[in-house]
């Protein structure tokens, strides 16, 4: 072991771990409209599909009614 190593204070510990915290918040913050623009996107993609396969199925199980005089 060398003599000149520095020690690790719980100030260092402290001091990077803050520094990492607000970079990940500040990076969250700025993802968070993008991600909510996406969700309001593939919400709205899942109600079409949804409505397409509905109507879809209504159509194949719609019976077929004649009435003759």
């Amino acid at each position: 072991m060398a003599a000149s190593e520095p020690k690790i204070t719980r100030a260092d510990l402290e001091g990077k771990l803050k520094t990492l915290q607000n970079d990940i918040q500040g990076t969250a913050d700025r993802n968070k409209s993008t991600l909510a623009t996406y969700a309001a996107i593939a919400s709205g993609v899942v109600v079409i599909v949804a409505f397409a396969f509905g109507r879809r199925s209504g159509r194949k199980r719609r019976s077929v009614l004649e009435i003759r005089r």
